[in-house]
Formats: C-alpha cells, sequence, structure tokens
C-alpha cells in the first residue's frame, strides 16, 4: 500500500519498522470501542474528540517504540528467520532506532500523563509506564522465556481494548449508571479476552515458524522446549477451546439474530475450524505462516464483530 505512495525508500522502511498494519489495527480498534460500542449506549463517558485522539495517539507512540525495539533485539534471530526484511542495522543504524524508541516512548507516557489528569484518575497514569516499561523487557529478555513472553504480549494486546474502558468508562461511574457501566465494559472484556487468546495461540504458531533462528539465539520457545510436534498440538487443543467458547457465547446471546450469528459462523468460528485441521497437518515454514496469516484475519474480523454491538444481549 505505501509502496503506491511514491515514498522514499527510507520512509517506507521507517513505517515497516514500527509496523505500521499493525498499528492501524491498534487505531481502528479503539475507534470501534469507542464510537461502536461506548457511544452508541449512551452510557456516561469521560473522553470527548480530541481527549480520545490523544489516547489513542499515546498508545500507538508506545506500540510503535515496542516494535522498534523488538526489532533492534531480534537483528540475530531474524537474520536467520528472514533476512529479506531485516531492517536494523541495513537500512536505520541502531541508534537512530533506539533513539527513536526514546522519543516514541516519551511523547506516549507524557501525553497519558496528560490524559490521566483529564479524567481525574492521575494513578492511572502508572498503565502507560507499565506498559512501556513491560514492551522493553519482553523485548530484551522475557520473549526468551517459556511461554512467559507469549503470555505478556498477549496480555498488553487486550490492553489495547481494555484502556478505553478504563479512560473513557471508568471515570463515569456513579452508584445510579453502575450497572450500565459495568455491563458495557464487561464487552469490553469480553473481546479482550478474545484479543489476548488469539494473539497467544498466534505467537505460538511465530515460535514454530521461527524455530531454526530462535533455538541459534539461545531462546527457549515452546516448541524449542517440548518440540514441534507437541507444540502443534497445544495450538490444535487452543484452538479448540476457543472454538467452543465462542460458539457457546453465540449459541447463548446472539443465537436470536440470523445477522450476528451468520458472522460469527463465517468470518470467526469457520476460519479456526480450517486452522485447527490445518496446524496438525502443518510442517514447513510457510504451513506456519499461512495460519498466522489467518489467525491475524480472525482476530481483525473479530473485532469489526464490534460493530454488532446491538445484537449483543447485556446481562
Amino acid at each position: 500500500m505505501l509502496n503506491r505512495l511514491n515514498l522514499k525508500p527510507k520512509t517506507l522502511n521507517l513505517f515497516n519498522l514500527i509496523r505500521y498494519k499493525n498499528l492501524l489495527v491498534i487505531v481502528l480498534t479503539q475507534l470501534l470501542v469507542k464510537y461502536a460500542v461506548l457511544e452508541p449506549f449512551g452510557v456516561n463517558t469521560s473522553l470527548d474528540i480530541f481527549s480520545i485522539s490523544l489516547l489513542i495517539l499515546s498508545t500507538v507512540c508506545i506500540a510503535a517504540a515496542g516494535n522498534i525495539i523488538n526489532d533492534i533485539y531480534d537483528v540475530e534471530t531474524d537474520t536467520i528467520n528472514k533476512p529479506s526484511k531485516v531492517i536494523i542495522g541495513r537500512h536505520i543504524s541502531e541508534k537512530a532506532a533506539f533513539n527513536l524508541f526514546i522519543a516514541l516512548n516519551l511523547v506516549g507516557v507524557c501525553i497519558g500523563f496528560y490524559i490521566s489528569h483529564l479524567v481525574g484518575k492521575s494513578a492511572f497514569f502508572s498503565v502507560f509506564v507499565i506498559i512501556s516499561a513491560l514492551l522493553y523487557v519482553y523485548a530484551s529478555y522475557l520473549k526468551r522465556l517459556f511461554l512467559i513472553g507469549n503470555i505478556v504480549i498477549s496480555i498488553l494486546v487486550a490492553l489495547s481494548l481494555l484502556i478505553i474502558g478504563l479512560f473513557d468508562l471508568l471515570p463515569g461511574i456513579t452508584p445510579e449508571n453502575q450497572h450500565i457501566q459495568l455491563s458495557v465494559f464487561k464487552i469490553i472484556f469480553y473481546y479482550a479476552a478474545f484479543a489476548f487468546i488469539i494473539n497467544l495461540i498466534r505467537e505460538m504458531v511465530k515460535d514454530i515458524e521461527d524455530i531454526k533462528g530462535d533455538s541459534k539465539s539461545g531462546m527457549h520457545t515452546l516448541p524449542i522446549i517440548i518440540g514441534t510436534t507437541k507444540a502443534k498440538r497445544v495450538v490444535f487443543a487452543l484452538i479448540i477451546i476457543t472454538i467452543i467458547t465462542i460458539s457457546y457465547y453465540v449459541i447463548h446471546l446472539l443465537y436470536k439474530n440470523l445477522i450476528a450469528s451468520g458472522y460469527f459462523l463465517l468470518f470467526i468460528i469457520g476460519p479456526l475450524i480450517y486452522i485447527s485441521i490445518k496446524s496438525l497437518s502443518a510442517s514447513t515454514k510457510q504451513h506456519f505462516h499461512h495460519i498466522s496469516t489467518v489467525l491475524k484475519l480472525v482476530m481483525v474480523f473479530g473485532l469489526l464483530s464490534l460493530l454488532l454491538y446491538k445484537y449483543i444481549l447485556l446481562k
């Protein structure tokens, strides 16, 4: 997409370094939570257009910084796993990348400080500091540990949804509106849980895909510790659990509406059944890359289902 805009190679490399596609998904997700769930429900919110834009900007800056530091620490493994996509040291110097990492973190955290005071919850500022710190620790250490890195990064993905409810919904809770405010927050929590499990599965699949480079770099990912065959079984089991959970959700909450039920069956449950089958027979790097791509699409379509909020029964 960026190539069609005739951007200079250095600009293209910068966009790829910060993983602009993933950042766009974050922006879309947070806008959906705000304008497809919170606003239509008429709940008491704390952020106007300007302040929600700042919150999204803060999230994007910190996420972009996390992507940069991750690439800095992944140069060795990426040289083996995906040599054509290595940017640090080839197109952008490590020093320049690290300086950009610091700058983006400062901008993101400072905006977070402002927003925290704006909603009257100064303690919420710690959320931005914790996320920023975790992204650095993840890239430099946690991602090398058995499952810990996968779980931490998946929690951070879930937080990209929860942070909207935290700053826009919770500050406006009163004894009178507590029920509706918490009911809507429950919807956000369900979607955050969905994002967590799909991302966790995808991280495991990517670990299987990158096992060659990871093992040479001394990492202790799931497939390295228990082997590729057992790792595939873990992925399969998690996908089946996810399918059962989402099916239960559809049967009990959406069964009365054919459009909502059909959407979940066609764009979420169906693809998950497909990759559950593919996960058992996958054997090459290309196979696992395909599964990872489908999981990303499932994530996007799952988040887009927020547009079906009016078909979700609040309890």
